[in-house]
């Protein structure tokens, strides 16, 4: 089951262009049902694969996990099997008749377009390389829904001129020709003032000339938050919701927004249609 698991994985990597954090979550929850199967199976007890899986997620229970994170793992489960099915390496799938616990979700919460010039306006009020770097992360998130861990995680060479998109996590989500010209004045005039080595590729640096990290960009919005007086709680990803909700409002089919977000499961955009 480990080379299934793997196979899947490719899969969903290379047909599928799943993140590398949606690739990183399956392989967590596979591994757990992997080790729960190996285990019950080193007692002696002879079970089949269906009474295995549903052991499973009894187990899951025990632990006392939410209702929401055993919802994800047997879904991801039942992604394995459906897999292993349709790929001819299970005649049956064992999780057909598995039911899933059902999980209210929060609605998402955008951030509406006044809180989001609210908070756009705070970093032009400086000239340093730092407040333009974080103008053009502020623009860029707000204008293609990528996580924080991505945009971050960006180098020079994911932004494709050419075709005004950026490249990735197997995505290629596309950019208006203003974000575009707001990328490239960055990299010859803001990047470069933060630039201390030149075999460095990444996008957005700090001031010491490194990669900036996650953890650095959300410390960066929160400041920005606060001092632009929000009512509501503003984090990097409310900026991922606004771009979600504007898509749909704009006209987007949902498979288009789920391929956009690199969702995993349709299921995660259809929130945003209840904003």
């Amino acid at each position: 089951m480990e080379k299934d698991i793997d196979a899947f994985l490719h899969y969903l990597a290379e047909q599928k262009g799943r993140s590398q954090n949606t690739l990183a979550a399956y392989r967590n929850d596979l591994g757990q049902l992997l080790d729960f199967i190996q285990t019950e199976k080193a007692k002696g007890i002879i079970r089949s694969t269906e009474g295995l899986v549903k052991s499973y997620v009894l187990n899951l229970r025990e632990k006392a996990y939410s209702a929401a994170t055993v919802a994800r793992k047997v879904a991801s489960a039942k992604s394995l099997f459906k897999f292993m099915v349709d790929s001819g390496r299970l005649s049956e799938n064992p999780t057909e008749n598995l039911i899933s616990p059902r999980v209210r979700k929060q609605p998402p919460k955008p951030l509406s377009p006044s809180e989001y010039q609210r908070l756009l306006a705070e970093p032009t009020k400086l000239s340093t390389p730092e407040a333009k770097r974080d103008t053009v992360m502020l623009e860029l998130l707000h204008a293609t829904g990528l996580r924080v861990s991505e945009l971050v995680s960006l180098n020079v060479k994911d932004v494709d001129f050419q075709h005004s998109c950026v490249c990735c996590s197997g995505r290629r989500i596309p950019f208006d020709h203003r974000i575009g010209q707001l990328v490239a004045d960055f990299i010859e005039g803001a990047r470069l003032d933060l630039l201390h080595d030149e075999g460095e590729d990444a996008l957005f640096l700090n001031r010491r000339g490194q990669r900036l990290t996650r953890q650095g960009f959300w410390q960066i919005v929160t400041n920005y938050a606060r001092k632009a007086g929000s009512s509501v709680k503003i984090t990097p990803h409310a900026l991922r919701h606004t771009f979600a909700v504007h898509k749909l409002q704009t006209g987007a089919d949902i498979q288009s927004v789920q391929q956009l977000l690199g969702h995993a499961y349709v299921s995660s955009t259809r929130i945003y249609k209840q904003v």
